[in-house]
């Protein structure tokens, strides 16, 4: 791994790392995905921490990841649930994670429906702090391991490369982080959406806006789909859903005005039909299980590089 020191006690957005800060937990994912294929997936780096995960959201890949990610690095893994927590009797946000730090924990991975939660814990705890998703804010570890896709896709080449974005962007907050990771790498990022769900200003945001789904995935080098968040339509933001599929759905034919061998991502979960098409979610090109399996090697990287901070070269 590289000898970058590192210099954050959280992992709380993108827009905060710097390029060499991005290759450097790119680089420490691309050693643990090694270690993923093993037989015996384990390696003793993180023996005797703690890690907490505390999803005040729903949520099944990016926690289930968390904790794979915690036991592959021989670390202790505890789980907490909204639900399961005294959040669900009234307790304030900051007294239950002053609560959870009473536990010693070395590091507390969060997701919260509210925008900012992950950076209220952490200025107020002395343990690390991961967002696994706040609000309409930022999720740093899904655009990281869909920056580690992609790298790995173009063979280390991201400079000049493109990526169109689709869907939802006004309550994204994967294409938040991605726009912030993607750009300084040298990605030049295109986005495209209902008018509804393109939020104020994004005009001035360091992307391109298409104005069609053609425009839009015209020779890209990668075409990122979003989930449609279907509690917008009863919100009134969007058409009907068959209005919707009919104008913003990526399919196979779409795909062909990419640039050839362009690889088809998606955050999860999929709503078929909607966002892309059955048949191209399970295309070649679709690289949306690999995703899944890039998580669990980056948030290894991060929980490593997060929880070996402090500690003597």
């Amino acid at each position: 791994m590289s000898t970058l020191t590192w210099r954050h006690k959280d992992l709380l957005d993108t827009e905060n790392l710097s390029p060499a800060e991005i290759l450097h937990l790119l680089d420490a994912a691309a050693q643990f995905e090694e270690i993923n294929t093993r037989p015996v997936k384990k390696v003793p780096t993180l023996r005797g921490k703690g890690v907490i995960l505390f999803f005040a959201e729903a949520s099944t890949r990016t926690k289930t990841s968390f904790d794979v990610a915690a036991k592959r690095l021989s670390a202790d893994s505890f789980s907490l649930a909204k639900s399961g927590s005294s959040l669900s009797k009234g307790e304030s946000l900051k007294d239950t994670a002053l609560t959870l730090e009473a536990m010693a924990p070395d590091i507390i991975v969060i997701r919260h429906s509210s925008s900012g939660a992950a950076a209220f814990l952490a200025e107020r705890l002395a343990c690390s702090v991961v967002n696994a998703g706040d609000g309409w804010h930022a999720h740093p570890t899904q655009a990281l391991l869909d920056a580690y896709t992609l790298r790995k896709h173009w063979q280390g080449k991201m400079q000049g490369k493109s990526v169109t974005i689709l869907g939802d962007i006004t309550h994204s907050r994967v294409v938040r982080s991605n726009i912030h990771l993607l750009t300084r790498l040298g990605v030049k990022v295109r986005l495209f959406g209902p008018r509804t769900l393109l939020p104020r200003g994004v005009h001035n945001w360091p992307a391109e806006v298409a104005g069609s789904l053609e425009d839009a995935v015209k020779n890209a080098d990668a075409v990122m789909c979003l989930r449609l968040q279907l509690e917008r339509q009863q919100a009134g933001l969007l058409p009907d859903l068959s209005e919707y599929a009919s104008r913003f759905c990526l399919d196979q034919k779409h795909l062909e005005l990419a640039a050839p061998g362009a690889p088809v991502l998606h955050p999860g979960p999929i709503n078929r039909g909607l966002e892309i098409s059955s048949a191209l979610a399970d295309a070649p090109q679709s690289r949306i299980l690999y995703q899944v399996a890039a998580g669990v090697a980056v948030r290894m990287a991060v929980l490593f590089t997060l929880g070996t901070r402090n500690e003597a070269p």
